[in-house]
């Protein structure tokens, strides 16, 4: 993994497999720093490893598709305001006339280093739980259910195939594991235990509602969101806001309507907008145990997966 940047006015204070994040350099620590700084990389990730060389301009487009996401869940969409972590974009100041004016805080806080691809965010107090919602059988979940009929521990009726819409969106949470481990999926039971029972039923209902508003949009564009995860924190207020980044392509999985609709086997069906690309070469280049180096991703790979990030931000954004 490169080092991090050098950015003026911000010291870095934790790397993940893709994001970077900043306090303000005066901040005596993460913990009481009042605002931060999120920078996605070009790094992309697979099978727990991050590998090379990394995907152009994905860090500005995953960025993009995030900001995008926050001002539909807003309102933009019509639907309630969702709070999300990104620091007020303006301020008000006087002029020397002694008129209002509002000045552009957040552009002047990002260095041009990492323009496009970072957020100023609020710092706040994140929730140990990933909150998944799965709207059709795939993944790990296809593979439970050929199993015991269940996902998560869910049971499902019987007769599903793989890429199956699901009859309702189901809620499968996870323990957001200390880094270098893997997470784990937990009971809604754990969550109670985790968070309390007050809290676990607002971190479910506020999944399933954003989930449910996401796919609407989404159909709408001719993509399906088939499941996502969300990441919340506890503001100084005590409000759940919804943090990191939202219904990228990364935390996501988006499928093409038309084929969804017209194709016969599964890859057809599942037509993705995500690094699938990356994570099926990676799968017949690199087999198990996966030990070492990652052999380096070759040229078409790394645009061909440029090309889908691309393609998902201009459909969901097209007027």
């Amino acid at each position: 993994m490169t080092s991090p940047l050098e950015l003026p006015g911000w010291r870095h204070v934790y790397s993940g497999k893709v994001r970077d994040l900043y306090v303000p350099a005066d901040a005596s620590d993460a913990a009481t720093a009042e605002r931060m700084l999120v920078v996605a990389s070009d790094r992309v990730s697979a099978f727990d490893h991050v590998l090379s060389p990394g995907i152009p301009d994905k860090g500005v487009l995953l960025t993009t598709l995030s900001l995008w996401w926050f001002d539909q869940l807003a309102g933009a969409d019509g639907g309630r305001g969702i709070p999300n972590h990104l620091a007020s974009s303006h301020v008000l100041t006087l002029g020397a006339d002694g008129e209002a004016n509002t000045a552009d805080d957040l552009q002047s806080l990002i260095p041009d280093a990492v323009t496009g691809r970072a957020m100023v965010v609020k710092s706040l107090d994140m929730q140990p739980i990933e909150c998944v919602v799965r709207g059709y059988l795939t993944g790990s979940g296809w593979a439970e259910y050929r199993e015991n009929g269940t996902v998560c521990g869910i049971v499902l009726p019987a007769g599903l195939h793989n890429g199956d819409r699901l009859p309702e969106p189901i809620y499968t949470p996870a323990w957001k594991a200390p880094m270098g481990e893997h997470d784990e999926n937990i009971s809604y039971e754990r969550t109670v235990e985790l968070v309390g029972a007050e809290r676990a039923a607002e971190l479910r209902d506020l999944s399933l509602e954003i989930y449910t508003r996401a796919a609407r949009t989404a159909e709408q564009h001719g993509v399906i969101l088939a499941d996502t995860k969300f990441e919340f924190g506890v503001d100084d207020d005590g409000v759940l806001t919804l943090a990191d980044e939202v219904l990228t392509s990364d935390s996501s999985r988006y499928w093409d309507a038309a084929a969804w609709a017209s194709g016969t086997t599964p890859e057809e069906r599942m037509a993705s907008f995500d690094k699938q690309i990356v994570r099926d070469w990676l799968a017949a280049n690199w087999p198990p145990p996966r030990e070492g180096e990652p052999p380096a991703l070759p040229a078409d790979v790394i645009e061909r997966t440029t090309a889908r990030y691309r393609e998902l931000l201009e459909r969901l954004t097209a007027a």
